[in-house]
């Protein structure tokens, strides 16, 4: 995930540069009268991701860089703080433990904080990345970068480079794993903080139509494919032991590429990552349901929508929905604040029940 002028990953960069699009029809798609939320709180910025343990419900704020308990009054009690200027992300919860990843805005630091008790273990993902950069062989762009003439300068075609965010993280086979929506990949950590490459996520083919191509000044790359980064924003571990994975594409969700986010079921132990659902606007959660059914947060669609054996529906309409989170026998969700031009929140998000 790395700054371009195409990428898409400034929608989770920072609170300031997410925005939410209007919400979609009711009716498309949608096989029930889709559920009204119920607001538990509105007292957050940027919840990016919720967790749920024990009957319990925790949100990472990145526009406050904090987690917090929401207690049965809708109030939240601070339970960890991040780096300011920074973000707080992601967040895990256990019986014991509270994990939360966090990036440091001044010094590029991505790290997993797991807190058991009185003992903090601190893993720098950031560290790993620049030590490994899995994809540091992966081909980005396009095959023949001559065409776009540099008018995209060296994101015309590159391969995978240091940059590490670590965005979401879940507990897995006693081990963490945290989504690096910069290093293109899943990390599995240790309880004693030792890192390794769970698995590594493909690139997000697009096809330059010639009106993208001319709406990009790069008229002789229309008819050819552009390999964009695959940007994973939340991993969950499903009822069959597999990993899910909502994904950006790593380039525009404007009407010129249209909605391509997705959802990857990924093997954790062989780190083989399968596609089962895509064309989402700003796909940035995901979570499943005891019946199977996948409920994926669409940022830029303005909805949550409802995944069962590959059919698509609407579950909620939801302006500016960044997380969604099924626990507890319930299923939430939590959105972004509305953002002036200069990306300042001119409101609050809120954290919602949906059913």
């Amino acid at each position: 995930m790395r700054s371009s002028r195409w990428s898409t990953a400034v929608a989770v960069a920072s609170a300031a540069a997410l925005v939410a699009a209007p919400a979609a029809s009711a009716h498309a798609g949608s096989a029930r009268a889709p559920w009204t939320p119920k607001v538990l709180n509105s007292e957050v910025i940027a919840p990016f991701h919720l967790a749920t343990n024990d009957g319990r419900l925790y949100v990472a704020d990145g526009g406050t860089s904090t987690v917090s308990r929401v207690n049965g009054d809708g109030s939240l009690t601070t339970m960890a703080t991040g780096p300011m200027p920074g973000e707080v992300s992601g967040v895990a919860k256990t019986d014991n433990a509270l994990a939360y990843t966090t990036l440091d805005y001044t010094t590029g630091a991505a790290t997993l904080t797991v807190k058991r008790g009185s003992k903090t273990m601190v893993a720098k993902l950031s560290d790993f990345e620049a030590k490994r950069n899995p994809d540091q062989k992966v081909h980005y762009g396009f095959k023949d970068p001559s065409c776009a003439n540099g008018a995209l300068g060296e994101d015309a075609g590159y391969t995978g480079r240091v940059d590490s965010h670590a965005y979401a993280v879940t507990r897995w086979n006693g081990a963490w794993v945290v989504a690096d929506a910069g290093g293109n990949d899943l990390v599995k950590v240790d309880d004693n903080g030792h890192m390794s490459l769970l698995s590594l996520l493909p690139p997000q083919p697009l096809l330059v139509s010639t009106e993208f191509a001319d709406a990009n000044g790069i008229p002789d790359c229309a008819g050819q494919r552009y390999k964009f980064e695959p940007v994973p924003t939340d991993v969950e571990v499903g009822r069959d032991g597999m990993l899910y994975v909502s994904t950006l594409p790593g380039g525009p969700e404007d009407p010129s590429a249209g909605a391509r986010g997705s959802v990857y079921k990924v093997n954790p132990w062989n780190g083989d990552a399968t596609r089962v659902a895509t064309g989402f606007a700003g796909a940035t959660s995901v979570t499943q349901g005891p019946d199977g059914t996948l409920y994926v947060a669409e940022l830029f669609g303005g909805k949550v929508t409802a995944v069962r054996n590959g059919h698509k529906s609407l579950a909620a309409e939801l302006p500016g929905a960044l997380a969604v989170e099924y626990g507890n026998g319930h299923l939430y969700a939590a959105t972004m604040a509305p953002m002036d031009d200069q990306g300042m929140p001119t409101g609050t998000g809120s954290i919602v029940k949906l059913r």
